[in-house]
């Protein structure tokens, strides 16, 4: 079925200022000061939370 009516720019527009993209936070490590992603291991010292840091393989 086609459209009975054009849509208007407004109508348009409207409908779409949902649709924006939002910013990641963002997060510095406790350990190392680097910036990292919430809920993420950090790359350097593989801090997550004070209970639990994960053990990185040494880079060869």
């Amino acid at each position: 079925m086609l459209p009975v009516k054009k849509t208007s720019k407004a109508r348009k527009r409207k409908r779409r200022s949902h649709h924006a993209l939002k910013a990641p936070n963002f997060y510095f490590c406790k350990e190392s000061g680097t910036v990292k992603l919430p809920h993420t291991a950090c790359a350097k010292t593989g801090y997550v939370n004070k209970s639990l840091t994960l053990e990185l393989d040494a880079e060869k």
